[in-house]
């Protein structure tokens, strides 16, 4: 926890008290369900909760905002982000039922009143439009953006960014920008520069406006 205050400053107690809570239930839940690596879950304030909070750093989402995170997983960016976030509401999808079963088992025991989760893929929702859509390590960036492209909105629910695509990513992607046919689009931030810690070299925050 003191790795997140190190960077922040701001909290409300309540929010303070939400990340505090989030170690024990992830322990806890991560005995049931091997949802993140077991070499990790020591380091989950950092390679984790941090991490996913490169997003807030750079895009502070405006009250009301209608924010998807795709292939969620165990919760991250979108549980971090709705902590950071209490005003702006999160739709977390998975295609994995018992990763979604811990998503929702862990907002409600923090008391995330902004959460809400889907088992399915996002590209299988319908009826709803969203502002921003937030992914981590999920997949090609080709693929993510055919599959949110279509219920993103076009607007300005951020001061810093343009409604968009937002994710988390690691290694050269250099390949991987190129082949998306997004190259132009593409804005793209080192998290090293935003969290000087070694776990996040290599690790960049990209970027794809509606």
């Amino acid at each position: 926890m003191e790795i997140i205050l190190k960077y922040f400053s701001d909290f409300t107690d309540t929010q303070i008290e939400q990340f505090r809570q989030l170690e024990d239930l992830y322990k806890e839940w991560n005995e049931k369900i091997n949802v993140i690596s077991r070499k990790d879950i020591d380091s989950l304030y950092e390679k984790h909760i941090l991490h996913s909070l490169a997003i807030a750093v750079l895009c502070n989402f405006h009250k009301g905002a209608k924010v998807v995170d795709i292939g969620t997983g165990g919760g991250f960016p979108g549980i971090p982000l709705a902590i950071f976030f209490p005003e702006v509401e999160f739709l977390l999808a998975d295609s994995i039922g018992k990763k979604i079963k811990i998503v929702q088992e862990v907002a409600a025991a923090v008391g995330l009143k902004n959460v809400t989760a889907v088992h399915g893929r996002v590209e299988e929702i319908k009826g709803k439009t969203f502002d921003f859509a937030v992914s981590r390590a999920v997949a090609p960036l080709a693929d993510l953006w055919r599959w949110i492209n279509p219920v993103l909105r076009k607007g300005h629910k951020s001061d810093e960014l343009d409604n968009g695509l937002i994710c988390l990513k690691g290694g050269d992607l250099t390949k991987e920008i190129n082949s998306s046919g997004l190259k132009e689009k593409v804005q793209a931030w080192s998290v090293h520069d935003i969290f000087q810690e070694p776990s996040f070299e290599e690790k960049y925050v990209i970027y794809v406006p509606k």
